[in-house]
């Protein structure tokens, strides 16, 4: 019922020795009991108090606190002491924010807070704005702090917006969390107003928006068009695996050539930008402190290509020697992925099952990001005194760095000399002051989101190999049930969901261990030193090493446990022992279909993204469906590149598992049986022709 005793017992010499005939085996086994069922309540006890951390969360968060935006001097609108009536976020240049590079560097235009973001759109130094008709629209400029609009004249406007110092322009917006958003339908309209106007800059970054929403317009006008292509993508993974069962050694072979082609031809490249940077004066460096002239200033060097050249060399070396001496392994390899796809089209509701884990994890990475916001946000806020110097007078009241109350603030510190508030001091919101429940709190998050995206994963797995296995072991294929994978489904559900949770549990601690190091390694960065990034990284190492062979672990022990019905420890004992017996085998078969596998997906991908691109420049489409032009092929050619390949992963995922489940089946058959009428293999008679064993006649 439970593993604890299988768990703490060493391998016995059986266990570690060839399998031995077992007539009355003759697939996944009927007769099983419930595993690891303590696991499983722990499991859902667990759930219970995820959800109770949820629930606590959503009650006592507050998001608008924590999302509140910030202005360019890093301050918080509507809780800084300066600020607390000034709640929205505008953007003087809202196009400079529409650069993919946004997310990386910022947005760069000025951002002040209002008390309200603007109802109307107006462009302010035009034609029509003049000096006798500024009253009209002062009021409605939006300015940095020190600049006071109701008595400035036109001429200052005037320089001020040259100066970037108040806003050329506002567009109406309305309010998304505290961010004053445009309405882009009137901002376009606005441009083609004002299409005759010859203040350059102004139309030039207006322009950009109508750059964006041509995007729009086309993403908008592409969508039935994408959708039936997303349909035809998901036949054409389908016929690609039935296509893979007559082909893969072509496309197996072919694709070892490219790739030895590939690294030939890019260690070809690196040699010749080796010479030609190496004749070069240091005159191409750049001096640039950007991320782009990092980028250059490091492929400028001869050195960088040189190292290039090297690792690249001695990757061309090594797989040229892998293949040539392991060439009768990949044959199996090929055999082995034949198989798979036989087992997948027979078993043709494998393909379309692993849907429905991943639209369940898709649920469960939404509910921790929710629960992860609300409790960050659950706190009493914190305010600092900052900035604080001789020309801002507290009484005495206050020091720099000290904790404040804003009102407080306000109404103790004044301009030096004046009744004025200070210019540079503030009472800032410096964050949130969590109880220490809170912490403990994230962790059950973390685990309880790590736990449980393995734990469906896994579920998943075991699911499959249940099938595949069953395909396997029965003799004629012909005869496998038509209900085999809703047996597998009821076999996991009913006997073996603690099993899937104590394996998911490893991993998921695992896991957990490895973000907590990312986090202490970014907390440490003000004390980094050679010693310490050292340890760092070694542990970081130490951790992916030991996540990537508890994943291959569990996988394969899911597959013993799909099989035999025994618990976690005694499937993966088993597994572990099978597949230590032949680590040659696993090595290369692992390797290699996994290589095969990412070939198909990226064929696929690219092989979509050109054929949507080309078709819609061909123009048969727009002919067939009387249709608008699209402004550019290139966004649903990416999109759907991207999309195929997600796909494609799906399908592939299906595919692996297949192959890795009828692997192990096929290594319990070698030792198992041994070709004898009372022993016959139960594998493909590909597999026994690769292998040179047969089946002897009664």
């Amino acid at each position: 019922m439970g593993c604890c005793g299988d768990c703490c017992t060493v391998p016995s010499k059986e266990s570690r020795d060839p399998l031995r005939h077992d007539p009355e085996f003759s697939g996944p086994v009927r007769s099983r009991s419930c595993t690891d069922v303590v696991w499983l309540i722990a499991f859902i006890l667990f759930l219970g108090a995820w959800g109770y951390v949820g629930y606590y969360g959503i009650k006592h968060g507050n998001v608008e606190q924590l999302l509140a935006p910030m202005d360019m001097k890093g301050r918080r609108c509507g809780l800084d002491s300066t600020l607390q009536d000034k709640k929205y976020l505008v953007f003087f240049d809202i196009s400079e924010c529409l650069s993919p590079t946004t997310a990386i560097s910022g947005c760069k235009t000025p951002q002040v807070c209002v008390n309200g973001c603007p109802t109307e759109t107006i462009v302010f130094n035009t034609g029509s704005n003049t000096a006798a008709t500024f009253n009209n629209w002062r009021s409605k400029m939006i300015c940095v702090d020190g600049i006071n609009t109701a008595t400035m004249t036109h001429d200052e406007a005037t320089q001020y917006m040259k100066d970037t110092k108040c806003a050329s322009y506002v567009l109406k917006s309305q309010s998304v969390l505290g961010r004053c958003f445009i309405n882009v339908t009137e901002a376009i309209e606005k441009i083609e107003a004002f299409g005759n106007y010859t203040e350059d800059d102004i139309v030039n970054n207006l322009s950009n928006l109508l750059r964006y929403k041509q995007i729009a317009q086309d993403l908008v006008q592409s969508r039935w068009y994408m959708l039936g292509a997303l349909v035809a993508v998901v036949v054409l993974c389908f016929l690609y695996i039935l296509i893979l069962r007559w082909v893969v050694t072509p496309v197996v072979w072919v694709s070892i050539v490219g790739l030895l082609a590939l690294l030939a031809f890019s260690c070809y490249l690196c040699y010749d930008q080796y010479v030609f940077y190496r004749g070069k004066s240091a005159g191409l460096y750049t001096t640039s402190y950007s991320l782009q002239g990092f980028f250059q200033t490091m492929f400028s060097k001869h050195q960088t290509w040189l190292a290039l050249l090297i690792i690249l060399a001695i990757i061309l070396i090594i797989v040229l020697l892998i293949v040539i001496f392991l060439r009768s392994r990949i044959t199996i390899a090929i055999a082995l992925i034949r198989e798979g796809s036989k087992a997948v089209i027979d078993i043709k509701s494998t393909v379309f099952f692993p849907i429905f884990p991943w639209i369940i994890q898709c649920g469960v990475l939404a509910y921790f990001a929710t629960v992860l916001v609300y409790l960050l946000s659950i706190g009493e806020p914190e305010f600092k005194v900052v900035g604080l110097n001789e020309t801002c007078d507290c009484g005495g009241f206050y020091k720099d760095q000290d904790t404040c109350n804003p009102s407080v603030f306000l109404e103790k510190c004044k301009q030096a000399g004046t009744t004025r508030a200070c210019e540079d001091a503030i009472c800032h919101f410096s964050g949130l002051v969590s109880p220490h429940e809170v912490n403990y709190m994230h962790f059950v998050n973390l685990l309880g989101c790590c736990w449980v995206m393995f734990f469906i994963s896994g579920c998943a797995d075991m699911i499959l190999a249940g099938a595949f296995s069953k395909w396997y072991w029965t003799f004629d294929k012909r005869n496998v049930p038509f209900w085999t994978l809703t047996a597998a489904i009821y076999r996991t559900v009913c006997f073996h969901l603690g099993t899937v949770a104590f394996g998911a549990l490893i991993i998921a601690i695992v896991r957990v261990i490895r973000i907590m190091l990312e986090y202490i390694d970014h907390k440490l960065k003000k004390f980094d030193n050679p010693f310490t990034r050292c340890i760092l990284c070694c542990c970081k190492c130490c951790f992916w090493c030991l996540e990537s062979f508890l994943k291959f672990i569990n996988k394969n022990a899911y597959i013993m446990c799909a099989v035999h019905g025994n618990n976690f420890c005694a499937s993966a004992r088993d597994a572990f022992s099978l597949l230590m017996r032949n680590i040659i085998r696993v090595v290369v078969l692992d390797k290699v279909t996994d290589f095969i596998f990412f070939l198909s997906k990226l064929l696929l991908s690219i092989g979509v993204g050109f054929a949507v691109y080309y078709l819609m420049e061909w123009g048969l489409v727009y002919e067939v469906t009387q249709g608008q032009r699209l402004h550019s092929n290139y966004v649903p050619a990416i999109l759907l590149g991207v999309a195929t390949y997600l796909i494609s992963t799906i399908f592939f995922n299906v595919y692996a598992m297949a192959v890795d489940t009828l692997f192990l089946c096929f290594l319990e058959d070698c030792e198992r049986n041994d070709g004898s009428s009372e022993k016959k293999y139960l594998m493909s008679k590909d597999l026994m022709r690769i292998l040179g064993k047969k089946n002897k006649k009664d």
